[in-house]
């Protein structure tokens, strides 16, 4: 009876790891388009840019010290990349109950005051943070377009010096979209988000 539980226990908790490990999006997965509010009111997808190449998804906020840290190295992103068909696309996955700053009135001042050239989506289900895995904010993925599909080719963060940007070594960002523009494997397709975690919902 006891190695029967044993058994049982250790199958149980297999189970419960794989489930935590697969929570998300994994790399080479298909992701499924989405269609969230923009800060102008319209409504966004991906099926709203048909040339594009792929897309660099930011889940990002207004509060988070780390995503300020990081939000003028998403403008400068989009900037360089999305006339090569690589747009930014922002998601705010906050919530706002528990992150008063993270609202969408908010979410709007800042767009406005940053003069962000990419859309600055609310995921008010969080549906979509949760169907990405996405925990931090910032916290970001490439997805390219193959035969109409987008294909997830890197997860996790911008570089590695959130904090001085003159000091970084690793461009992760910039290293798999110059990659893949030249028909490459992305160097390194996965790393640490670094920021804070998402505010969820209560249950």
């Amino acid at each position: 009876m006891r190695t029967f539980v044993i058994i049982i226990l250790t199958l149980f908790l297999a189970t419960a790891f794989k489930s935590v490990e697969k929570s998300g999006y994994q790399l080479g997965d298909i992701a499924t388009d989405f269609n969230l509010k923009n800060v102008d009111g319209k409504w966004v997808s991906m099926e709203d840019y048909p040339e594009a190449k792929g897309f660099i998804i930011a889940f990002t906020c207004n509060t988070c010290p780390f995503a300020k840290l990081y939000e003028q190295r998403i403008i400068d992103l989009h900037t360089e990349y999305a006339s090569k068909g690589y747009p930014v696309i922002a998601i705010n996955p906050n919530d706002p109950v528990k992150q008063p700053g993270d609202s969408f009135e908010e979410m709007k001042a800042r767009a406005e005051d940053k003069n962000y050239p990419f859309p600055y989506l609310v995921d008010e289900t969080q549906e979509i943070a949760k169907a990405y895995g996405a925990t931090n904010t910032p916290h970001m993925y490439i997805l390219r377009k193959e035969s109409g599909k987008l294909r997830v080719n890197y997860i996790g963060a911008i570089d590695n010096n959130p904090r001085e940007p003159k000091n970084v070594t690793k461009k992760y960002i910039r290293e798999a979209l110059n990659a893949l523009l030249d028909g490459h494997e992305v160097p390194i397709k996965e790393t640490k988000a670094i920021g804070c975690g998402i505010k969820w919902k209560s249950a």
